[in-house]
Parts: structure tokens; C-alpha cells; sequence
């Protein structure tokens, strides 16, 4: 099972990454110096100590503490995890953001902001955080926004990370013979056992904006615009009070946008790019809802930019008349006058599963296929009770490009707990040999990276086994 067995290393790795620490970025000359900060532990004060170096980022004593505090309150079980191995993965991701930097990987600025505050709303609802007080004790932070600005560095962190080892992987392709060859490896040790599976299907109906809406979304927006031009009205202050987003609380800011990699939506970047330095655009439309955008600064490639985001209100009669549609979709489902995925087919809104007759498709397999144990605990609660073939209650869901929508669910199809087969689990298996291939690379990578790379490791860290070569054989 040697190759199943570094897969799944392979996989424990990448969500090892999804939560990262804050960095600190030292110069050349400050490489050598173990510098104390001071940390404050309850009522007491303790020396805070560069555990490590790598590249340009700083790793402290106390930032494997703080990961693993955030790790807990995430509710994972660290029961059989090591200090040493939860260091080694720091030493991973300061080594991916540091060469992400040099090979001029940008990210998304926007995504960044709005994913800091969903992390934010997402820490709060957890059963064993007691309000924001506990979120500033686990990072350490006096205000929120401090820790919001800790936060937005974490997540810039992770996608640097993430998209150097996209850049690692990309061309990185999987030949038939070669699935073959890995599918043979696995059946010498015995093969792995799939647990059952199921194939989902729903129907949407979202309740439509009316025009009167969307104009007065745009109105609201010209008339903040007007009073920020000729009153001198703050547009930090109304972006506080009134955008619909989270970068509401850093006053509509949204960073810095690229022309080189400004990774935004076309009708976004178009604006932007075309406006002069001190701008305030007029009111424009993007799936997210109404902009107005303010160009703070131009400095070389780089945009900053803050905006205000308006979404059109929903009427009550728009929203009655989605659920009296599903309603009688439903019945016709259950007398038999219509399949399901023909009434996916004709009625449903959501294009990325309409011509597909209503089924989801899993992002991480690009397949319709669901395994039970590993299913989204949102899709989970939609189905656990229902037979296959059943038609669900009408359920109110939303995302963030619609809040409010009506949806029907069922289980077309379930596959029971098997022995993988080779040509009923080909697409599995493929994924299973070419992260494998995902695998060697990015170790052959670290490897090579690790040793052009400066990287120190002080204290009692020189002392753990770590799988990669960070001492350098010293």
C-alpha cells in the first residue's frame, strides 16, 4: 500500500494548509538574529523566540501554540498529532509563500477580504467559541481590527501557498498505462475499500429582482456618490454603514488590484482599469450585486481600491411567487407527471446543474458521485432522511450571490460500500495515480527548494524527525 499510503499523506498535507499563521517579514541582515518579543500568557510575560527562519519569514515560539489553538477551535482532533510534525508543516507553508513572492505570484485581494470575514462569522458560530473576546484571546489581537488585518495575512498566506504548488503541479498529467500501473501496485497489497456513494439532484427556484429594485439599488448609489463629490461626505463612513460585504468593516476596502494578475470579475476590473487615480466610478453591476468604486492610489501596476456593494431587496410577492412555482413543480414530481430531471431541465435556475438533469457534480472527484462518510455536511443534512428516488420538502437555501432561494433534493442513484474495480472506480483511481505523481513532484520540489533556500531552525525544534530535510544534514 506504500503508494496509497503516500497519497494520503499527500492529501493530510494539503489540508494541513488550510489554516496558516500570520508572518513576519525580516531583511537580509536580520536573518541571524534570534530576536525576544515580548508575549503576554495570562498574567504573565514571556520571552517570545524565532523558532525559525525560512527565506524571509520569521516562524515564533508562539505561532505553533496559536496554530494549534485555531486547529481546536475548529474542532479537530490533535490527539495523535505531534508538535514536531505541526512545525514541520509551518516550515512548509513560510517555504511555499516564500517562493510564491519570488516568482511574483499576486492573489486575489477581494477574495481574500471577504473570506477573512466568513472565517470570522464561521469561528463565532462554533459551539465552543463565546463571542468575539475568545477569537482576540486566540490571536492574541486587542481589537477586531487587528485581528481582521491577522487574519486577511493568514489567508494571503494560504493562497500563496496554494497557488505555488498549483504552479508546481500544473503540467503535471497521468497517462492510462500509468493508472494501470498504479491500480496493479495497489492490488499486490490489497486493494482500498470505497465507501457507498450517492448521486444528488436538485431543483432551484430563486425569487427575481424587479427592476424597481435593481433602480433603486442604483439611485441609493448615485445619491451616496453625489454626496461624497459635493458634500465631502466620508466614503469609508458609508461603506461602514451600508455595503453589503465584509470589507464594510475596513471601510469598503478591498487592497490592491493588479494589472498584471487582478483575478476579479471582468465587469469589476473593467471599471476599475479604466478610471483615473482619486475616481469614484458610477454605479455598475456584477453578479455580487451594485458597485461604486473609489481608486485611492495608482502606484505602478498596482490598484487600491475600496467599494461599496448595494444588493437589490427582494419583494415579498417575488419571493411568494418562487415558493407557489416550486410548490407546483413538486406536485407534478410526486403524481408522476414529470421526471425529475425534466423538471430540472425546464424549471430549475441554477445553469450548473439544469442540463444535467438537476445532478451535483462533487468538486473534488468532477464526478456525480457522493461518498457518504465524506459528503458536505450541508448536502448531508438536505438528504439523510430521504429513500432514493424520494422527493424532498421544499427547503429555503441561499449563497452569497443569492440569498434566498427555494430547492427540491433527491437521491438518484446509490452505490454500496466496494472493493475498488478498476473500471467501475476508473475516475477514482485516476485521481488516486496522479496525486501520487502530485506527490513526487512537490517532494522533489521541497527538496531542491529547501536546500537553495536559507532556513534556520533554533532550539528545541533541531531535535524533532522531521520527513524533510529542513537541517540540511547539519
Amino acid at each position: 500500500m506504500k503508494s496509497l499510503i503516500k497519497t494520503m499523506v499527500f492529501a493530510l498535507m494539503a489540508i494541513g494548509f488550510q489554516i496558516l499563521q500570520a508572518q513576519e517579514i525580516i531583511n537580509d541582515e536580520e536573518k541571524k538574529v534570534e530576536v525576544k518579543t515580548p508575549v503576554k500568557l495570562g498574567n504573565r510575560i514571556k520571552a517570545d523566540g524565532v523558532a525559525a527562519v525560512v527565506g524571509d519569514y520569521i516562524i515564533l515560539d508562539s505561532d505553533l501554540d496559536r496554530r494549534i489553538d485555531q486547529l481546536e477551535v475548529q474542532g479537530a482532533d490533535l490527539s495523535e498529532v505531534t508538535r514536531c510534525q505541526l512545525f514541520g508543516s509551518l516550515l512548509e507553508e513560510k517555504l511555499y509563500a516564500h517562493q510564491a513572492i519570488q516568482d511574483s505570484i499576486i492573489v486575489n485581494e477581494l477574495q481574500m477580504r471577504s473570506q477573512t470575514e466568513q472565517q470570522i462569522q464561521s469561528f463565532l458560530a462554533q459551539p465552543n467559541v463565546d463571542g468575539i473576546e475568545d477569537l482576540l484571546e486566540i490571536f492574541k489581537k486587542d481589537n477586531e481590527a487587528d485581528l481582521r488585518e491577522e487574519m486577511y495575512e493568514i489567508n494571503k498566506n494560504r493562497a500563496l501557498s496554494s497557488q505555488m504548488r498549483e504552479k508546481i503541479i500544473a503540467d503535471i498529467e497521468i497517462t492510462p498505462e500509468e493508472v494501470r500501473q498504479f491500480y496493479n501496485e495497489l492490488k499486490e497489497d490489497g486493494l482500498p475499500t470505497f465507501g457507498t456513494e450517492l448521486n444528488v439532484a436538485n431543483i432551484v427556484i430563486i425569487p427575481e429582482v424587479t427592476e424597481e429594485a435593481k433602480q433603486d439599488a442604483v439611485d441609493r448609489l448615485k445619491e451616496m456618490r453625489t454626496d461624497i463629490l459635493e458634500n465631502g461626505a466620508s466614503f469609508n463612513t458609508k461603506a461602514l454603514f451600508y455595503s453589503m460585504d465584509g470589507s464594510k468593516n475596513n471601510g469598503g476596502k478591498l487592497g490592491v488590484m493588479n494589472r498584471k494578475n487582478p483575478r476579479m470579475v471582468k465587469e469589476f476590473r473593467d471599471v476599475v482599469f479604466s478610471m483615473q487615480e482619486g475616481d469614484i466610478s458610477e454605479p455598475f453591476e456584477t453578479d455580487f450585486g451594485y458597485h461604486i468604486v473609489w481608486l485611492e492610489a495608482i502606484r505602478g501596476q498596482d490598484y487600491e481600491v475600496r467599494h461599496i456593494l448595494l444588493r437589490p431587496e427582494l419583494s415579498q410577492e417575488a419571493i411568494q411567487k418562487a415558493k407557489d412555482e416550486i410548490d407546483e413543480v413538486r406536485q407534478k414530481l410526486i403524481e408522476g407527471k414529470i421526471t425529475f430531471a425534466e423538471a430540472a431541465r425546464e424549471f430549475s435556475d441554477e445553469e450548473e446543474t439544469k442540463f444535467e438533469g438537476g445532478k451535483l457534480t462533487n468538486p473534488l472527484t468532477q464526478d456525480f458521485n457522493f461518498e457518504l462518510t465524506k459528503m458536505e455536511p450541508e448536502i448531508y443534512a438536505q438528504i439523510q432522511d430521504l429513500e432514493d428516488g424520494e422527493i424532498s420538502e421544499v427547503l429555503e437555501d441561499g449563497d452569497r450571490l443569492n440569498p434566498f432561494k427555494f430547492k427540491l433534493v433527491t437521491v438518484t442513484n446509490r452505490i454500496d460500500e466496494h472493493e475498488a474495480d478498476f473500471s467501475r472506480d476508473y475516475l477514482k483511481i485516476k485521481r488516486l495515480a496522479l496525486q501520487s505523481k502530485h506527490f513526487d513532484a512537490v517532494g522533489e520540489w521541497q527538496e531542491e527548494t529547501i536546500m537553495s533556500t536559507y532556513i534556520k531552525i533554533n532550539g528545541e525544534y533541531r531535535s524533532c524527525e522531521f520527513t524533510s530535510n529542513w537541517l540540511k544534514n547539519e
